[in-house]
């Protein structure tokens, strides 16, 4: 498990595995965001399972399925909520961690520097820079 922080409170992941929820808890996460389609992957690590082995965890989870390619504004707001109600530290995960980084820094325009969320995922490999003008626009909406 490689977990990426973001933020004081938000972190992303590539998949992550049953057998992690519970050290992701100890490690003082509240919510697990999931951000892959389970057609992406196998049933026994799908929406269901890692819902209810989060839930044995003592982890709230959400499943968020961002589509590659085709993220939509419902993943973004979707993503901007979870993070909002939460009431702790933030684990998101997808494939890579890509996909949740774009959701989180899309979701934060307006409420960060525009730098700020294409720099801090950039730490990690994650190039928000094509994002740039798609945050601006969100930002300016707010």
């Amino acid at each position: 498990m490689t977990i990426r922080e973001i933020t004081e409170n938000y972190s992303v992941s590539p998949q992550i595995a049953l057998e992690d929820l519970p050290q992701i808890a100890e490690a003082g996460y509240s919510l697990i965001i999931d951000n892959r389609p389970d057609g992406e992957i196998p049933a026994e690590i799908g929406t269901d399972a890692m819902r209810a082995a989060a839930e044995a965890a003592g982890l709230a989870f959400i499943a968020n399925p961002v589509i590659g390619g085709a993220i939509t504004m419902e993943n973004v707001t979707a993503q901007g909520e979870a993070i909002a109600g939460a009431s702790g530290r933030v684990l998101a995960y997808c494939a890579s961690g890509n996909r949740s980084s774009i959701v989180w820094a899309l979701s934060q325009a307006g409420n960060r520097p525009t730098d700020e969320l294409v720099a801090l995922p950039a730490r990690h490999g994650y190039n928000m820079e094509i994002w740039r003008d798609q945050i601006e626009a969100l930002a300016s909406g707010k």
